[in-house]
């Protein structure tokens, strides 16, 4: 039925995706912020694998050194640096839980369908040994520079207002 060849390549995929499908879980259905915030740097983790498998070195790079580093990090500083009044436990609701249960089963289903009955175009032979780092970097500074500089505003301008923000919550 199947003609899969198992490669390392395609254990490293399932590897990858377990991780990144465990840290989703554990994101939604722990309770502990700080403990959310770990579990998302795992799937940030994860992604950054699949990455490197899409022989996407720089990309991995850059998803491990901002997102799994510095957003994690930010957001825990933020968690600890803000006051929390008691949060309160959610009643359990079991109707939801399981209307919630019926529509993933019903995506996955529909998701798998749609997979398996697509026809899909045969893959060109991947061409080794380009520096896609360095086209990158041209691309950026070059065709893509004032994105590049109105993102760096856009930055500036949030992080401007995440200050007043905690400014106002502590007077």
């Amino acid at each position: 039925m199947f003609n899969v060849e198992i490669t390392g390549e395609f254990i490293a995929f399932f590897v990858f995706a377990a991780i990144m499908i465990g840290g989703a879980v554990l994101v939604i259905s722990l309770e502990k912020v700080v403990h959310m915030v770990i579990s998302m740097a795992a799937v940030f983790l994860g992604l950054a694998g699949l990455y490197v498998l899409l022989e996407a070195e720089f990309v991995a790079f850059v998803q491990v050194l901002i997102y799994a580093g510095a957003v994690s990090v930010l957001m825990i500083f933020g968690i600890m640096m803000t006051k929390h009044h008691g949060e309160s436990a959610e009643p359990a609701r079991p109707l939801h839980e399981v209307l919630v249960a019926v529509g993933a089963l019903s995506l996955f289903g529909l998701l798998f369908y749609a997979i398996r009955t697509s026809t899909f175009p045969d893959a060109a032979p991947i061409q080794g040994g380009e520096d896609n780092t360095m086209a990158i970097g041209q691309l950026l500074f070059s065709g893509y520079i004032v994105p590049f500089e109105l993102l760096s505003i856009l930055l500036t301008v949030a992080f401007i207002g995440a200050i007043v923000i905690a400014k106002k919550e502590a007077d």
